[in-house]
């Protein structure tokens, strides 16, 4: 008997060892945000550097990494950034947003800690304070799968990221002026790409591409499209999908697409272009795909937008589907989790809304215009701090009524399964992004939601995502497993909404404190408001 035992020692050796090293790798960053004066459009303008980059730098990670990112403001304001799409596992205070951070002070710093827990996929991060974002301050977040997790097609040959947005040559604080004195924005100056008018990405002739195509705009969706080249879909916001060909593709405010590009045409140079859609003017962006064996410069008229708009627009989101054999970030089946079977523990209708309170413009949803509190709102509650935040003033259905201000929390209970629908009656594109989470896409309609359109759902293959497109006097529906305990903003994507009050608070509440649910707070929090002087 005495070989057996050896062997057994050995094998949990060997079990020990390797769970001594499973602790996933950490990144390590130090990021120093400053204004610094770049040409963007032809004239000079301050803009917002990380590291003297603009766009600031890319953050290549993988499933799990934790990123320890020591952000030092030295801008003259309070500074924040958040991380769109990270899901902030169990962590709404690495969130990033004034309802869960102080903002990082002039002259100081704060060291964000978090993990890309199970997510693969391309994202970005942003500013979340003031109108920062207008200058910059934004970059790519892209998070590689683990090398013993497959993913669903063939290794690409490279890999390239692509910022695309509407820009301004105003200064974030004169747009913040406009916005304060109660007046909308006016229509953008220009569309970048990767911060730039002119910018060229080289391949060669018979390999294939990925591009993560990411819109990091104010207000404005964007079609996309490589000239002579169709694209292959593979993946948007961390969902794998079925990999349909498409020759152009609308991105609207906050999403993310990643593509495959097949170089598979005569060795020469071909536009790539973002422009703006359902706008009256179009302002277009280009760029170069550059063969590296080419001698022949970009020719021909640019590739054409789609000729149709809301209805077009539309049908294509439809076309977006879970792969429901391929995994994403884990090794189990997409498709193993069936959303469609569970019943919904509630519905919640939001409508935005437009209105003036006190003579100023105001955006709403079901009447309610959020004001950020002095005291951010993770901060009150686990302090117990009162009068900072309502959790009754905004509704689960519109209201009708005349729109007031609040700071405006939404109660749930951790792993409610919620039907949200975003009912949007104004004659304009929106944008809805969620954080902590992702959720399933499964309905776009026109005219007003009713209960009979849930037959319209999709309950099968719907893919998830953290933000979602609402089209003119339209609805869409999303089904959400709230699994993630937390403080987390449900917000308009498109800046000025956002700034001007189209936002509020999901508290996805257990009462039991335990860190199974939700991590402790961070020892290095920064406090502000009226949790000055509190301990953690």
């Amino acid at each position: 008997m005495g070989k057996p035992v050896m062997k057994l020692h050995l094998i949990i050796g060997v079990l020990a060892v390797s769970l001594v090293n499973a602790e996933d790798p950490y990144l390590y960053y130090t990021w120093t945000v400053t204004y610094g004066t770049r040409s963007i459009l032809g004239v000079p303008q301050q803009v917002i550097l990380i590291n003297n980059q603009f766009p600031g730098p890319k953050l290549d990670v993988v499933t799990n990494n934790n990123i320890i990112l020591n952000l030092i403001n030295k801008l003259d304001q309070p500074f924040l950034l958040t991380w769109n799409g990270v899901k902030q596992r169990k962590n709404s205070w690495q969130d990033g947003v004034l309802g869960t951070n102080c903002p990082i002070p002039p002259n100081s710093n704060y060291t964000y800690k978090f993990q890309a827990k199970d997510q693969i996929g391309s994202y970005t991060y942003f500013p979340s304070t003031l109108m920062h974002r207008a200058a910059g301050g934004f970059g790519a977040l892209n998070i590689y799968h683990r090398s013993v997790i497959p993913i669903p097609y063939a290794n690409p040959d490279g890999d390239f990221t692509l910022l695309i947005g509407d820009w301004y040559k105003t200064s974030h604080k004169a747009l913040q002026q406009t916005l304060d004195s109660g007046k909308s924005l006016p229509f953008p100056h220009g569309v970048l790409i990767n911060g730039q008018t002119k910018t060229t990405f080289t391949g060669e002739q018979g390999k294939t591409y990925m591009f993560r195509i990411s819109n990091v705009g104010l207000s404005t969706s964007l079609n996309f499209r490589i000239q002579g080249h169709s694209m292959k879909l593979v993946e948007v916001e961390g969902s794998h999908v079925i990999q349909n060909l498409y020759d152009s593709l609308d991105v609207h405010v906050g999403q993310s697409v990643t593509v495959l590009v097949t170089l598979n045409q005569p060795p020469k140079d071909y536009y790539i272009v973002a422009s703006t859609r359902f706008t009256r003017t179009v302002l277009t962006a280009t760029a170069v795909l550059h063969y590296a064996n080419s001698q022949t410069p970009v020719s021909g008229p640019l590739p054409a937008a789609p000729a149709y708009k809301y209805h077009w627009s539309m049908q294509q989101a439809r076309t977006y589907r879970w792969n429901l054999t391929s995994n994403a970030a884990r090794p189990n089946p997409q498709g193993s989790f069936h959303y469609g079977k569970i019943t919904p523990t509630k519905t919640i209708v939001l409508a935005n809304s437009v209105s003036y309170i006190n003579g100023k413009l105001r955006y709403a949803v079901n009447g309610v215009s959020y004001v950020n509190a002095d005291t951010p709102l993770k901060l009150a509650d686990y302090f117990n701090i009162p009068g900072i935040f309502s959790m009754n003033a905004v509704q689960g259905v519109p209201s009708g009524v005349a729109a007031t201000v609040a700071t405006s929390v939404m109660p749930t209970n951790l792993h409610d399964f919620l039907e949200v629908v975003f009912q949007n009656n104004e004659n304009t594109m929106q944008s809805w992004h969620l954080d902590g989470y992702d959720f399933w896409v499964v309905g776009f309609g026109s005219g007003q939601w009713t209960p009979k359109k849930r037959r319209t759902y999709n309950l099968v293959d719907a893919l998830t995502r953290h933000t979602t497109q609402v089209y003119p006097n339209s609805w869409t529906a999303i089904l959400v497993s709230l699994d993630n305990q937390g403080m987390w903003n449900m917000r308009s994507a498109s800046w000025e909404r956002q700034y001007l009050g189209q936002q509020f608070y999901l508290r996805v509440w257990n009462p039991v404190r335990s860190l199974a649910n939700e991590y402790d707070i961070p020892s290095n929090v920064l406090l502000c408001g009226k949790a000055v002087g509190r301990h953690p």
